[in-house]
């Protein structure tokens, strides 16, 4: 499976079954996670066998059997949120790849927990990964034409980057997003909120998937 068609077939997946990572999974995710760690100067940690970033009771009612999640932690800084939602949507999709699903949670799990971990690291999101129960289903996706223009008449590489920007995994779905186009000048736009910075991470992270980087460039 390619990441394009990881891409389309990702779904969040929010219960897990007990079926433990084989070593030579967990060894490629340890290493995509250091490349993604060295490139993004992150501190994203892949956490095996472990409930504590779960416990509580809201928890477990959105959650169940988690038991593997990469920590999404790395210094403090304006562009962490970022640096860490593009790495991300890379990890979830490298997962899928490997026949694994994933879910980002922002705000459900236990940030004293994932501090014990990482200490003075900002944590901002934990990523289940494993097998899941299901496979998930598709969340509901705005039309084009509410998240994008283009200055004229748009090339299959904008749209393509469009639709692929549209099946990213943003907080609570709302692809609060715009992509705007003039030449193979792309810019991207988000409505400010606490978890803005790891959408646009995300977001363009499939944008760049579904365009093509040669054939564009963000300004």
């Amino acid at each position: 499976m390619t990441l394009e068609e990881a891409m389309r077939a990702r779904h969040m997946v929010r219960k897990y079954t007990d079926k433990p990572l084989p070593e030579d999974i967990v060894a490629q995710l340890n290493q995509r996670i250091e490349e993604n760690n060295r490139k993004h100067h992150t501190d994203i940690r892949l956490m095996l066998n472990d409930t504590n970033a779960y416990q509580g009771i809201v928890k477990l009612l959105l959650a169940k059997g988690v038991k593997n999640y990469f920590i999404m932690a790395g210094d403090e800084a304006p562009d962490l949120g970022e640096r860490l939602g593009y790495a991300g949507a890379d990890l979830m999709l490298f997962a899928q790849t490997l026949g694994l699903n994933t879910w980002w949670a922002s705000g459900t799990f236990s940030r004293k927990n994932t501090k014990a971990v990482v200490g003075d690291k900002a944590v901002l999101g934990v990523v289940a990964v494993g097998y899941g129960a299901t496979q998930g289903v598709q969340h509901k996706l705005k039309p084009a034409s509410e998240v994008s223009a283009y200055e004229g008449v748009a090339p299959q590489w904008f749209n393509n980057g469009v639709e692929a920007a549209l099946l990213a995994p943003t907080a609570l779905n709302k692809l609060s997003f715009f992509v705007k186009g003039q030449g193979n000048k792309v810019a991207l736009t988000y409505k400010e909120g606490a978890f803005a910075g790891v959408d646009k991470g995300l977001v363009k992270y499939h944008f760049e998937l579904g365009a093509g980087k040669e054939n564009f460039e963000w300004v």
